[in-house]
């Protein structure tokens, strides 16, 4: 089945080789033949020189993306999505994880916006200018209750000005609880799973699921073992979706492996693994437009209505 993934680390784990290299989890070739209709492909940025990393990686998805463009698209609209989707081309999707490298010039998410960003994080696991992070190493049971910093007020603002998806991952809850107080408009989390079923302050809580459904978000399951805790890899994701499901509905799902930014799971070793995981939710429950909910309608309905 077609599927969309909210977040990969190919972009950063490619450094000066194609995007079809044979070592990527998610390159394009193994997308291709994993039948995903888009890949959300991030841009990580972190520590000194971030700023021109970041300027330097828009750079190398642009030449990509034309140097393959008979197998990928890059998608700037829901019409390039909708294609995506109804096509045997798989679609990348750029997104930034960490904004801190845009410092105090906010102008720079509008240049973001004109190179075709469609979804972005605040931060990774260090704080910056715009907010504090919930930290998975080391991994303990403290969650960061400070929220966001003027600055990251304002980011988020100009991402929903600009129609780019704002994502809470790695954001601490402080600030995601201020950011979804009151909010109207749909956000994800990425790539995070559920602090019930794996207690680890990355994934979410309840009343953060809650909060994320309400306003019409989606959280990414993460394939990491870290998020996913002990046992079967495959039975773990299955717990994690039915949980989500169960606080926070069946509109809330979708998938975000964080591939190549992660060790690769027993039985999720790459992209081409998906199909094989998808064929075992759907022999436990997790079928019909349900699993279509999971796979790709409930992330485009969140590109639909965000990135205009």
């Amino acid at each position: 089945m077609k599927y969309i993934d909210l977040h990969c680390d190919a972009l950063t784990k490619a450094g000066e080789k194609d995007l079809t290299d044979a070592s990527l989890q998610a390159g394009l070739k193994k997308l291709n033949e994993s039948e995903c209709a888009a890949q959300c492909f991030a841009v990580f940025t972190q520590g000194a020189g971030a700023a021109l990393c970041a300027e330097n990686r828009l750079v190398y998805f642009a030449e990509q993306m034309q140097k393959f463009g008979k197998s990928v698209l890059p998608i700037r609209q829901y019409a390039d999505l909708a294609y995506c989707l109804n096509s045997g081309i798989t679609g990348a999707i750029l997104t930034i994880e960490n904004l801190g490298f845009i410092g105090n010039d906010l102008t720079r998410i509008e240049k973001l916006a004109k190179s075709g960003v469609k979804m972005a994080s605040l931060v990774w696991n260090v704080e910056n200018s715009l907010a504090y992070p919930n930290l998975v190493d080391p991994l303990s049971s403290a969650r960061e209750e400070r929220g966001l910093k003027p600055l990251g007020r304002q980011a988020v603002e100009a991402l929903d000005g600009k129609g780019i998806i704002v994502d809470i991952s790695h954001l601490s809850d402080g600030g995601a609880h201020e950011i979804l107080e009151g909010r109207k408009i749909p956000l994800v989390a990425s790539h995070s799973n559920a602090a019930e079923v794996c207690p680890i302050p990355r994934n979410l809580t309840d009343n953060l699921i809650k909060k994320i459904a309400d306003c019409g978000g989606v959280v990414g399951v993460n394939f990491c073992k870290k998020f996913l805790g002990e046992g079967e890899t495959y039975e773990l994701v299955l717990r994690h979706i039915k949980h989500l499901i169960k606080v926070g509905g069946v509109d809330i799902i979708a998938l975000g492996s964080d591939f190549d930014g992660i060790p690769a799971p027993p039985d999720l070793e790459n992209c081409t693994k998906v199909p094989a995981l998808l064929d075992y939710l759907s022999a436990h429950g997790i079928c019909g437009e349900l699993l279509e909910k999971l796979c790709y309608k409930n992330f485009a309905r969140v590109f639909r209505e965000v990135c205009t």
